[in-house]
């Protein structure tokens, strides 16, 4: 049996539609009895898994991000794109904080992470080891990631996402090989760290090889 089933209030002026361990009996809206609804989906039968091997090794350095919910939603879109590392820097909450976890979903524990204290040093110690460094960071230098991830560069890469207000650390941005944006259309010029990261990371991932099919 799942661990959430959907019911729906009996009572008519109520309605009340939504998702609940099983057992629950009233509503919790105006205490009528509860239907539970049928599940006619067939999600069980459905595997998501990719089974084409990436060419090109994806990991990321998430540079003092300061909310451990944006930290744990990371780890677990990190989870579903096969990153292979994550360099959590600075003031960027660690899975030993637990409310990593409530975002992360048990994510943080197939991912593999490193603590740094110094971003920068880490950056460095990345870019040693031949591996590109691109910032997800606008600027007057900046590439469209939709652009930019159609041609991505030999050998491994590593995204860098900086902080929520602050960005990138300079330092760190001056190291970088790239900086690539996500475009905008609305009156904000950014999006949510975590969010973007999520955009960056399956563009990256996916961009190149469905470009090859065309």
């Amino acid at each position: 049996m799942p661990s959430t089933l959907f019911f729906e209030c009996s009572n008519p002026d109520c309605g009340f539609r939504f998702p609940a361990p099983p057992g629950m009996a009233a509503c919790p809206r105006c205490g009528s009895l509860l239907r539970l609804v049928p599940d006619t989906s067939d999600l069980a039968t459905v595997n998501p898994r990719d089974e084409i091997t990436a060419s090109h090794p994806l990991e990321a350095l998430l540079d003092n991000i300061r909310s451990t919910y944006n930290v744990g939603a990371m780890f677990r879109t990190s989870d579903g794109a096969g990153l292979t590392h994550l360099h959590l820097c600075g003031t960027s909450p660690t899975p030993e904080n637990p409310r990593v976890g409530k975002t992360a979903l048990g994510a943080e524990f197939s991912v593999p992470w490193t603590w740094h204290a110094n971003g920068l040093l880490a950056a460095q110690q990345i870019k040693a080891q031949g591996k590109k460094l691109w910032a997800l960071e606008i600027g007057p230098n900046s590439t469209s990631i939709f652009q930019a991830a159609v041609t991505l560069p030999d050998g491994p890469l590593c995204l860098v996402v900086g902080n929520e207000v602050s960005g990138i650390d300079p330092g760190i941005l001056a190291l970088c090989d790239a900086r690539v944006w996500i475009p905008m259309q609305g009156y904000k010029r950014s999006l949510n760290v975590a969010i973007a990261f999520g955009i960056a990371v399956y563009t990256l991932r996916y961009t190149p090889q469905v470009h090859t099919m065309w």
